[in-house]
């Protein structure tokens, strides 16, 4: 159980706050970071897709050996930061995706796809450790009753990372592609090509490998700061006792199917952008919708972060999510800008649904918020699970607009959620010990 300052029976979650204010700063740093890292798989996948000659399944395997590091790292990441605390576990965190970062570079040497895939799984362990430790953090740094408000600004440096980062990516890695493919070699030939341009990659995380460990070297400096943290002492796999509560049960599922709808969207943006029906593109010019996509949850979550402290969170999930609904069903059924310009508003409907969805699943939990985190964490695995079955469904139907309806069905049980949530917690919830 975490006391407050000055306390010694209020439990830290109900109302009480850890001291440190002034700590918020790093942790919007932190979000920024690892959703700007998190995004750069989008510009990974069409570089390796290119090297490596691999079809569209395999080049997506880079997403999902990224998303099933929440599933494997989540529960052990909460348990680590549970132990340390919450400033060393973001240190632990850092390095880790530091260690990452560097591990292109052997990838590199030898041109090698499981090597890159490898890395890419050890980079994401330090996503989800560090995911692990902001979530809560950030809610428990101010007022309980501003906590989604707080959360919401704070997913905003998140958006933030996931616009600026594929931008330079893209010129750092894309922008190197050179005038022949490795389609076109064989041999020593397309050993030396591979060899050659994944350098670039590694280059590129190289510096961010320097990056992480800057921040990793502040947060360090700074780990003593935090008052009044202590967590409940339990077993790893008691963790998953939290999912006898309803209430978090619930919203671990839609963290689980906001993810994957919300991945499953940007996935397609570029498809549905080249259809006939919405506006014929080339895949180049598709691509330049992306970022309005993401920008839409940038601008979401500032505006929605300060609607939030006027607004019930479970009434503006449910609004949110109805909206998406809708904007589906526009798309669906009209052509055009119009087809398009609705999709693309998705990603202003998706800007408030996770900080939402985690702080109302996790209200009442108390000391028990870090476990809570980790099982949230490893909802975060419908990343990989969604657009798997949504582009199944695509296959099957030969429609990407039909593909859209098991998106549609994950904003209607999140709508649902906000629904039977919109009500605060009475009491604590944190007593499954």
């Amino acid at each position: 159980m975490a006391l407050a300052p000055g306390t010694a029976d209020k439990t830290v979650g109900d109302g009480e706050t850890l001291d440190a204010p002034e700590l918020r700063a790093f942790v919007m740093v932190l979000f920024f970071i690892f959703g700007g890292i998190t995004s750069l798989n989008d510009v990974i996948i069409p570089k390796l897709k290119e090297l490596f000659t691999l079809n569209y399944t395999q080049a997506m395997l880079v997403q999902f050996c990224f998303f099933t590091a929440y599933l494997l790292v989540g529960i052990p990441g909460a348990a680590l930061v549970k132990k340390v605390g919450y400033m060393r576990g973001a240190v632990v965190g850092l390095l880790t995706m530091m260690v990452g970062c560097l591990l292109f570079i052997p990838a590199s040497q030898g041109a090698a796809y499981p090597l890159f895939l490898f890395a890419l799984f050890v980079l994401a362990s330090g996503v989800v450790v560090v995911q692990v430790v902001t979530n809560p953090l950030i809610s428990l740094l101010g007022p309980a009753r501003t906590a989604p408000s707080r959360l919401t600004f704070a997913q905003a440096f998140n958006s933030l990372g996931t616009v600026i980062f594929p931008k330079v990516g893209a010129i750092l890695i894309l922008g190197s592609l050179a005038g022949v493919t490795a389609a076109q070699l064989s041999g020593a030939a397309l050993d030396a090509y591979r060899v050659a341009e994944t350098q670039i990659v590694a280059r590129t995380y190289i510096g961010l490998a320097i990056a992480l460990a800057i921040v990793a070297a502040v947060v360090w400096a700074n780990r003593n700061r935090l008052k009044g943290e202590k967590h409940h002492d339990s077993s790893i796999l008691s963790s998953f006792e939290l999912l006898r509560d309803p209430r978090f049960a619930f919203g671990a599922i839609c963290i689980f199917l906001y993810v994957g709808a919300e991945v499953s969207i940007g996935s397609l943006i570029v498809n549905y952008m080249q259809q006939p029906r919405v506006l014929g593109l080339s895949a180049e010019a598709a691509g330049g919708f992306i970022p309005y996509y993401w920008a839409g949850a940038l601008v979401g979550r500032f505006v929605g972060s300060a609607v939030m402290m006027r607004v019930s969170p479970g009434k503006a999930l449910a609004g949110t999510a109805v909206g998406a609904l809708v904007l589906l069903a526009i798309s669906g059924f009209s052509v055009g800008s119009v087809a398009a310009g609705s999709l693309l508003l998705i990603g202003l409907m998706n800007s408030i649904m996770f900080p939402t969805i985690f702080t109302l699943a996790s209200a009442g939990l108390g000391a028990r918020t870090a476990d809570g985190s980790g099982i949230i964490n490893i909802a975060i695995f419908g990343g990989a699970v969604i657009p798997l079955l949504t582009g199944s469904l695509a296959d099957v139907t030969g429609s990407l607009t039909l593909s859209l309806v098991l998106p549609a069905i994950c904003y209607a049980v999140i709508a649902a959620f906000g629904f039977y949530a919109r009500r605060p917690v009475v009491t604590e919830a944190a007593t499954f010990a």
